[in-house]
């Protein structure tokens, strides 16, 4: 039943993310949702007691996704004023509360059961990172590909976004041009 929860759970979490990472028009918008939504992803490794690739899952592919993240915030005017629409605060209270109760629950449920098994016990004479490797490349496998894939989706991302533009140097150019060239792109996203 735990099981099911957190999976249902946290696959909606990382549609959602996904889905605002594609949607929206705001690009920091879109790459936090992003590390969002890989973030989510690395806690399928952890119900599925992958701790080790749940922490890989965080460190790599959410790294990742914030060095993409910087260049972002490097390619993009983020100086210019963004109009949020401010929701019902109790909305946002009740729903940050159901979900704190939720990651508690999650979180503590294994250590209140009495019903804690290793599913695949440790082989003799096997060290940490043969059993890491055994149980990667048997039961993990698809799950470490689709991570592998998304990934590679970030990087080609990240070329896409940091190639936009490259053939001006704004070091070569003076402030009237610079500002010539931001009313251009303001005109383009308005």
């Amino acid at each position: 039943m735990f099981e099911a929860v957190a999976f249902y759970l946290f696959a909606f979490l990382t549609i959602a993310m996904f889905f605002i990472a594609v949607t929206t028009s705001q690009a920091l918008y879109a790459l936090t949702a992003l590390a969002a939504g890989m973030i989510f992803i690395s806690a399928f490794f952890f119900i599925l007691g992958a701790d080790f690739l749940g922490a890989v899952q965080i460190v790599v592919y959410s790294g990742a996704v914030m060095a993409l993240y910087a260049f972002g915030m490097m390619f993009f005017d983020t100086t210019r004023e963004v109009k949020e629409k401010n929701g019902n605060k109790y909305i946002i209270v009740g729903l940050s509360v159901i979900s704190a109760v939720l990651v508690v629950a999650i979180f503590s449920a294994p250590l209140i059961s009495e019903n804690i098994t290793a599913l695949y016990p440790m082989v003799e004479g096997a060290g940490n990172t043969q059993e890491v490797g055994l149980v990667l490349f048997t039961k993990y496998l698809v799950p470490f590909e689709v991570a592998a894939v998304m990934l590679l989706v970030a990087m080609i991302a990240g070329i896409v976004l940091a190639g936009k533009d490259m053939d001006l140097s704004l070091t070569l150019l003076d402030d009237k041009e610079i500002e010539e060239i931001k009313n251009k792109k303001m005109k383009k996203v308005l």
